[in-house]
């Protein structure tokens, strides 16, 4: 990442959508399992775009506020 992407990006807890990999950083869940929360039609806290899913990280949140184990 060059200086000019750095002043540019957006941290983590202000973005509206992360990927896997910034949600397993953030939230601490492992990929694998994350990938495994939203394979599934029903998640409402998933965006695909193409083949890649962001994870809406508000609802997320929400959900494992609500969650006794995942």
């Amino acid at each position: 990442m060059n200086k000019k992407e750095k002043q540019n990006a957006v941290p983590i807890w202000e973005k509206a959508a992360l990927s896997i990999e910034e949600a397993a950083a953030y939230t601490g869940i492992g990929e694998n399992k994350l990938r495994e929360l939203t394979q599934y039609d029903d998640c409402d806290y998933v965006i695909w775009v193409g083949n890649k899913r962001l994870i809406k990280r508000k609802k997320f949140e929400e959900y494992l506020d609500k969650a006794y184990s995942i």
